[in-house]
């Protein structure tokens, strides 16, 4: 598959925000995924060259293809975004019209544009002007359950210049609940000309295969790589011998960057979700869930996964 001229692959991890880490991303794409997203990054905050938004900017020579998602609403303040020295360094800029958490909503970010098409309309325009880069977007397929607009957007998205469309298929309603509407996902493919990337309850072959069965040109996942980066291995018929090593990759790359009090506190979530699927996990998610020391977080890990 293609994006404009970049040749990326066909299975991609979502940018998903206090996940997507420098760490995780080389951990997934050592796993097998194609291309990896940072976190989406806020365009006001890296107009103000706020510190932490900088550090979400973090990316490792072995990621061939640097791809970033934004969120905002402003469109001239996004293009100015497009084209500014922060994201020099990235291939593909993807735009967020998805994100449907109450705080990026209320500001009328992510998915809260799907209720203003004109809107979407000028960001999608002004950022592709802005760039000689790749636009792309992400999107639900409606704000509230009913109010499906994913084919409307995404012929939008496509008049505008944009390279590429991923949808999930549910509405923001919905958040992550109910059942993904694949139905809608396989018109928005019939309904242009550009590739179509299926998103939503990814988690195993089965969901896999049968989000392939839409159509689409390429599958992300988000949720179903929480604490299964080799999710992406597994899709692919590949081997994981070591989970452990993956781990100590994902901590070892973040080291380059942070200190390890630091990340003790921040992988934490990482760690608990390493183990969620460990038989009689209780007790190794207490010790993780209350130590502060990282030495001793690996260690439980190494027990565990080895």
């Amino acid at each position: 598959m293609k994006i404009g001229e970049l040749e990326v692959g066909n299975l991609f991890l979502a940018p998903m925000a206090g996940v997507s880490d420098v760490g995780f991303r080389k951990v997934c794409r050592i796993c097998g995924a194609d291309l990896t997203f940072i976190e989406m990054i806020n365009c006001n905050a890296l107009r103000f060259n706020n510190v932490h938004t900088k550090q979400l900017l973090q990316t490792e020579e072995d990621e061939c293809i640097k791809a970033v998602q934004i969120f905002g609403h402003d469109a001239d303040q996004m293009a100015e975004v497009c084209r500014s020295e922060q994201l020099k360094k990235f291939d593909i800029i993807d735009i967020n019209f998805g994100c449907p958490a109450p705080k990026i909503v209320k500001n009328g970010d992510g998915s809260a544009l799907l209720k203003d098409l004109s809107k979407i309309k000028e960001i999608v325009t002004k950022c592709v002007k802005a760039t000689t880069k790749p636009i792309t977007v992400k999107i639900r397929i409606g704000f509230n359950n009913g109010d499906n607009v994913a084919c409307e957007v995404a012929k939008i998205c496509e008049q505008c210049g944009a390279k590429a469309i991923t949808v999930h298929g549910r509405t923001r309603e919905q958040m992550y609940s109910g059942e993904v509407d694949y139905e809608t996902i396989k018109k928005v493919k019939q309904s242009v000309n550009i590739p179509v990337i299926g998103n939503g309850d990814v988690f195993d072959k089965t969901s896999y295969e049968k989000m392939l069965k839409t159509g689409v040109d390429g599958v992300m996942v988000a949720r179903g790589a929480l604490g299964s980066p080799w999710i992406f291995s597994m899709l692919k018929n590949l081997e994981i011998k070591n989970k452990f090593s993956l781990v100590k990759l994902h901590v070892d790359t973040l080291r380059k960057y942070y200190n390890d009090e630091i990340l003790c506190k921040t992988l934490r979530k990482h760690f608990l979700w390493y183990v969620k699927d460990i038989k009689d996990g209780n007790k190794f998610r207490l010790k993780l869930a209350t130590t502060d020391n990282l030495t001793e977080s690996l260690n439980i890990l190494k027990e565990v996964l080895n």
